[in-house]
């Protein structure tokens, strides 16, 4: 269907698009934790340990995506 409005979908489709789009963002954060692991493991990137290394994560995901989402507040 394309460009159709999200009111038109039946219920059954608007599911199936939020479950798919769930399971792609959640693949994408797998692979970016692997990644993140990856250049720790090489020693690229200094394992920081907690909240830190959470911190790096958060600022791994938000620069490998920025290009693909665009700023904020831009639908």
């Amino acid at each position: 269907m394309p460009h159709a409005e999200w009111t038109t979908l039946t219920e059954e489709q608007q599911l199936a698009l939020s479950r798919e789009a769930l399971r792609r963002a959640a693949e994408t954060l797998a692979d970016h934790a692997e990644v993140l692991a990856a250049e720790m493991d090489m020693g690229t990137l200094l394992d920081r340990g907690g909240p830190d290394a959470l911190r790096l994560f958060a600022a791994v995901v938000r620069a490998t995506n920025r290009e693909a989402f665009g700023p904020i507040g831009q639908a």
